[in-house]
């Protein structure tokens, strides 16, 4: 528009300074030339703002005008080359509509082809067939093709008239000129539908692709965005335009560890490539996207804006997330399978003990809690292998915790995991003991033991099957059967405010206690003889049998460690045995506290402190390591140590190493 404004402006200077010539002209042309001064001057004007079909339509009204002809047409080719359709059709006295006609058999045919034509008269006794000519009765015809800058005919103008023209053409430099002028207007008209047409196609394809598209101010605000990074996010256009691209990263404590760092960057004119970052989806999905961003930087090199690209990686991410949850799943329970006592059944058949598999065979097709009660050593954790291995989540992970052997200050972590960046240390996202139960069974082992702030948040897990990693803001569903187990009095631990009341009952929804080793005596001889062949094959010792002295005495015992400690007793015989009756010294039940009964029985806990406090001295008060009082009796070293001060057993110049 402003183009062409100016060239008509120039034009028009260059008509008023012919006029300016032509004054001091003498002799009979000046009228005339004048006139047809005036008759340019007067398209030019005419013409001068409109564009388009505005443009056309006063051109061919004003040029039939100045050539003093009742018609005048703009026309161009239609789909092919041989056929025209007017663009503007000026008939008399006014705009008629436009129509589309073969050139073939027309005076319009010579044009199309690129030449000068004039018909002073007969175009309709010359040209019969031209059917729109001879309908309006024309006798003269005049026409000039367009020709684009490659000299390709565009289409024509021309003017006709039912009276004859002059022989030598009146005005034709006017009608050359706007015949150039029309053709700059074609050209102008192509071009901008060849681009409209362009932007439409680039426009559906930003639109449309697969990848998000959005283009960013120097200050970080969205200017605007595709249809694909509106679905990926969740909001539309109208919410994401003119918001910080940065409300959208993650709120977890890993993102907000980053996003300064990654806002200073992209503020500083700094190019991204494959970036990977999490974002807010706003249904709490969850969203990894690529991040690409290029700067578009001014004259000046400042930062004016950036285009950003968004390629959805969200299932590739989350795919790693399970492979490395399967891995670190498979690592835990290659540990579990290493340090598995050599328990492979339930040996026995005492009353006592076919009540509690009567339980476990009640509870384990449900999803119901279950608190497994009893003294160390009883074997709550098989128990709790039995519900699991016979329960619908059989082919799911059993995953056990111990709880006293948490440090106090990471519980929450290990049972619920944390993100990245979520506490000093939090070098990389950790994966919790509830996700990595997800589906299957949780064993939390010595359940007393947990810190008061971790047992409301088990609390909820119970409640809402539903956690937050440390340092996390979005919740995380989980399926997950929780059994429990101690050795404490929980129902007290709840009287004196040490353990939550809601949590108790809600991990007692089914009970089973273990009964002691000392009321399963009938049993003591199967456990014998299963743990004998164990540890016979496990050591490379032949054993044929175990002496009626030994069964008896093993028979006679309190056993306050229970079947660890009845195991332990057992294991370093066969180590000992040289010959093929296993025989246990007295050396070795002095070492273990197994010393037979007297008439006058001592008490469980003085048997106890006697039989802990011979293995201290032993191992020179060392509670810790392969070799320390822990491992000899069979117990977590925060066990044995709360063990100790329940008992009051100290050394008198040394604290328990």
């Amino acid at each position: 528009m402003s183009v062409k404004t100016s060239d008509s402006k120039q034009l028009l200077a260059q008509v008023d300074e012919a006029a300016l010539g032509v004054a001091d002209w003498e002799g009979s042309d000046v009228p005339a030339v004048r006139d047809d001064l005036r008759a340019l001057r007067d398209i030019v004007e005419g013409t001068a703002r409109g564009t388009g079909e505005e443009f056309f339509r006063s051109l061919v009204r004003r040029l039939a005008s100045a050539i003093d002809v009742p018609y005048a047409v703009v026309a161009e080719f239609a789909d092919v080359h041989t056929r025209v359709r007017t663009v503007a059709f000026w008939a008399r006295d006014r705009i008629v509509d436009n129509m589309e006609y073969d050139l073939a058999a027309t005076p319009c045919d010579a044009v199309a082809r690129g030449g000068f034509v004039h018909h002073p008269t007969g175009v309709s006794e010359n040209f019969p067939n031209a059917t729109p000519l001879v309908g309006l009765g024309i006798d003269s015809y005049m026409g000039v093709p367009f020709l684009d800058g490659k000299g390709n005919v565009l289409g024509h103008l021309a003017v006709f008239d039912e009276r004859p023209m002059p022989p030598e053409p009146r005005r034709l430099f006017i009608f050359r000129i706007f015949a150039a002028r029309t053709t700059a207007e074609l050209e102008r008209l192509r071009a901008e539908k060849r681009l409209l047409e362009s932007e439409g196609r680039y426009r559906d394809l930003y639109e449309e692709a697969p990848v998000g598209y959005l283009s960013v101010s120097g200050e970080g605000r969205i200017l605007s965005t595709n249809h694909r990074a509106t679905q990926m996010i969740g909001h539309s256009a109208d919410e994401m335009n003119g918001r910080s691209i940065f409300d959208f990263f993650a709120h977890t404590a890993a993102a907000k560890g980053w996003a300064p760092s990654l806002r200073n960057r992209f503020l500083a004119g700094e190019e991204f490539s494959g970036l990977e970052v999490e974002m807010h989806r706003e249904d709490g999905r969850p969203l990894w996207i690529s991040l690409w961003m290029k700067p578009i930087r001014g004259d000046d090199g400042r930062v004016q804006a950036s285009r950003a690209i968004w390629v959805d990686i969200t299932d590739r991410v989350l795919a790693e997330a399970d492979r490395a949850r399967l891995q670190q799943q498979n690592l835990y329970l290659q540990d579990e399978i290493k340090a598995t006592r050599n328990f492979e059944a339930i040996i026995g058949k005492s009353p006592a003990l076919c009540a509690v598999l009567d339980d476990v065979r009640r509870v384990a097709p449900t999803d119901a809690s279950v608190l497994i009660t009893g003294e160390t050593g009883t074997g709550k954790e098989l128990i709790a292998r039995a519900i699991h291995s016979t329960s619908k989540r059989a082919d799911k992970p059993f995953i056990k915790v111990n709880c006293s052997a948490l440090p106090t200050g990471l519980v929450e972590s290990e049972l619920f995991g944390h993100e990245k960046g979520a506490f000093t240390g939090a070098i990389t996202k950790r994966i919790g003991r509830f996700e990595l139960a997800d589906g299957g069974t949780i064993f939390l082992d010595e359940i007393g033991e947990i810190p008061p702030e971790v047992q409301a948040k088990l609390l909820h897990v119970l409640q809402a099957h539903e956690f937050d990693r440390v340092g996390g803001h979005s919740p995380m569903r989980v399926d997950v059967r929780v059994i429990a187990a101690t050795n404490r009095d929980l129902l007290k631990a709840v009287q004196e405010k040490a353990f939550r009341e809601d949590l108790y009952y809600r991990l007692h929804v089914f009970p089973i206690h273990l009964p002691p080793l000392r009321d399963r005596a009938q049993d003591i001889p199967l456990l014998v003889h299963f743990l004998v062949n164990n540890f016979m094959v496990r050591i490379g010792k032949r054993i044929e049998s175990v002496s009626e002295r030994t069964m008896e005495q093993l028979l006679a015992y309190r056993w306050p460690g229970n079947i660890r400690e009845l195991e332990n007793v057992l294991e370093r015989a066969v180590i000992l045995e040289t010959d093929s009756i296993l025989e246990i010294e007295p050396g070795i039940l002095s070492a273990t506290g197994a010393v037979p009964p007297t008439k006058e029985r001592p008490s469980l806990e003085t048997v106890e402190r006697d039989h802990i406090s011979t293995v201290l001295h032993e191992t020179n008060w060392v509670v810790d390591g392969p070799r320390g009082a822990a491992k000899i009796l069979g117990l977590h070293p925060n066990t044995l140590r709360n063990r100790l001060k329940k008992l009051g057993i100290e050394r008198a110049s040394h604290r328990p190493r």
